[in-house]
């Protein structure tokens, strides 16, 4: 089985990408490139962010600093792509999707349920990305961008997969499970809700 036909049971995500957003996105490259460079810097941010408050949990430490590293190289990927195209990484803009999935997260109750959030938040979003990667790697008319947005759909589903194993390292699994599936029903919610646009990668 390929990667790509393994991805939809591996993510489980409850909607699919509107089919129209990929020929969106092709005519909206530029904007596209900068909003993906700018949430590459911030995949990063989180993985730190997650080291300086956890900093105590050796293996979430160990996975999560090359991540790290990781998603900066990433970064730097889609920088020199929008180089090499002649074009400019623009403003970075208020990401929507993001932003309606935060007040989801439990502020308080237990520091695990805390952690749990904070782990089951940062791998939907890896979830969505490779969703999203997968879309663009098979519906782009430019067979060098399919080729390169394939690399990135095979990283995200690697990210996607630690965040959930560090969850499951550090909850009851049982726990992990439910609380997923909870993420995945208001994830499917937020989505219905937005505006399919192509200058966005979420």
């Amino acid at each position: 089985m390929t990667v790509e036909k393994s991805l939809k049971s591996i993510l489980r995500l409850k909607l699919p990408t509107d089919p129209r957003w990929v020929d969106l996105a092709s005519i909206s490259l530029e904007e596209v490139l900068t909003d993906h460079a700018y949430c590459e810097q911030k995949a990063a941010t989180s993985c730190i962010s997650l080291i300086q408050l956890y900093a105590g949990k050796e293996k979430l430490v160990n996975e999560l600093a090359p991540i790290v590293t990781e998603e900066w190289g990433h970064f730097r990927q889609v920088l020199n792509e929008l180089n090499r195209r002649g074009l400019k990484l623009g403003r970075q803009r208020k990401d929507v999707y993001v932003n309606a999935l935060i007040p989801f997260q439990k502020k308080t109750g237990t520091d695990e349920d805390r952690l749990l959030d904070k782990l089951l938040f940062c791998a939907l979003i890896e979830a969505r990305s490779c969703e999203r990667f997968k879309v663009l790697s098979e519906g782009l008319n430019d067979a060098y961008m399919r080729n390169f947005y394939r690399k990135f759909m095979v990283s995200e589903a690697g990210h996607y997969t630690l965040f959930i194993n560090l969850a499951d390292t550090y909850v009851d699994k049982k726990k992990v499970r439910e609380r997923w599936k909870e993420w995945l029903a208001f994830e499917a919610e937020v989505l219905a809700t937005m505006e399919t646009r192509g200058d966005r990668m979420h």
